[in-house]
């Protein structure tokens, strides 16, 4: 009985064998990449429409991740010396607490001072320019001139629907934005107090013969996401630094320069969004220098805030990111633009977090380095793939 089975199933495989024969090796090897490429095409558009439909939990938790990378070494250098470990965790949060509220009343009390003559201004600069359109050679009149004005917001509002589809979708309501803190808060301190155990869980759901390779990556993942978050705060801090400083000297020669604090903090929180950050953010001092001082000194504050992109791309970013995060500039680029065209402001902010992550990952993964040393170091993240 067997035999005769097996006798049947030998004319199947001859024709199996000629049919293989008649495709060529480089059509067979094209169509088995091709399958599994779909495959993974289909997986990640499955998980990116998840992410979407749960962006108001996933958001909150990212961010908990990205503020977590940075207070995770304060827990770990005060427990060290010591401390317990949850009243480290605590004084850790509270620190980090007053830090954020004391910039969020310094930029307020800020604004409220100088906004009324901030108005005023505005709308002395917007009659001046009306005015000044008017006139020869330009002749344009009211009519023409709110038709322009008109198309000029509706372009604004087309290009930057997808930015402000992003922000609405942090908090359109009140009740958005206190869950997202809430989520945010609640994820950091759960994250600082027990982390380690929450990545061992999410290893254990992995089968057992790839845990030491997810291990692995995560493990080193995770410190290229703590070094990229020390590192783009220090940019950032020179950007704010760059920007305000320069706002405040042009000030000494122009009868001074009114809120300079809040353009620097916006320029600090801006160039978390890397090559467009601080950019976005300082048309800020250019505008306020317009407004208060001239159209000269606003020519010298754009010259100022381009110097400072210029010095952050060319020199800050190569020297001081060096071969910490291995990400190509061209790749942070689209990166941004993808992220913010996917997610609006959000997807912009963790667009160059989430590749250099997910590089770090699959390199140390498709390197086996995980077979021979299962706890990656920060060499083990920084050597050229």
């Amino acid at each position: 009985m067997f035999r005769k089975k097996r006798q049947e199933e030998i004319p199947d495989l001859v024709r199996k064998r000629e049919v293989d024969s008649t495709i060529p090796v480089g059509v067979e090897i094209a169509g088995q990449w091709s399958w599994r490429i779909l495959a993974l095409v289909g997986v990640v558009i499955v998980f990116g429409l998840i992410i979407i439909q749960l962006q108001l939990i996933v958001i909150p938790f990212m961010i908990a991740i990205l503020i977590s990378a940075l207070l995770v070494p304060m827990v770990q250098f005060l427990v060290r010396h010591r401390w317990p470990r949850g009243v480290a965790v605590a004084v850790t949060m509270v620190v980090t607490l007053a830090i954020v509220s004391g910039l969020i009343y310094l930029v307020v009390t800020q604004i409220r001072s100088g906004f009324p003559d901030l108005q005023t201004r505005s709308v002395a600069a917007y009659n001046d320019f009306r005015n000044f359109l008017s006139g020869p050679p330009f002749n344009i009149d009211d009519a023409q001139f709110n038709d322009y004005l008109d198309q000029a917001f509706a372009a604004v509002q087309s290009d930057s629907e997808a930015l402000i589809s992003g922000a609405l979708s942090l908090g359109s309501t009140a009740g958005h934005v206190l869950t997202g803190a809430l989520l945010t808060l609640f994820a950091t301190l759960f994250i600082l107090i027990d982390g380690k155990s929450i990545w061992h869980w999410v290893v254990r759901l992995f089968p057992r013969k790839a845990r030491m390779a997810v291990d692995g990556s995560g493990n080193a993942g995770w410190l290229t996401l703590t070094t990229f978050v020390k590192i783009q705060i220090f940019v950032a801090a020179i950007d704010a630094l760059g920007i305000g400083l320069g706002a405040w000297i042009l000030g000494l020669f122009f009868g001074g320069f009114p809120l300079i604090i809040p353009i620097s903090i916006a320029v600090f929180l801006g160039s978390f969004i890397p090559v467009v950050g601080a950019v976005l953010t300082g048309t800020l001092a250019i505008f306020v220098a317009l407004l208060y001082l001239g159209p000269v000194p606003a020519l010298i504050m754009l010259g100022i805030v381009l110097l400072v992109q210029q010095v952050e791309g060319h020199i800050l970013q190569p020297l001081v990111m060096g071969s910490a995060v291995k990400v190509h500039p061209l790749a942070v680029v689209f990166a941004v633009a993808a992220g913010s065209f996917i997610a609006g402001i959000p997807g912009a902010l963790f667009a160059v977090p989430v590749v250099a992550v997910l590089n770090v990952m699959v390199t140390y993964v498709a390197s086996g380095k995980w077979r021979v040393k299962p706890r990656p170091e920060v060499e083990d993240v920084t050597e050229e793939a």
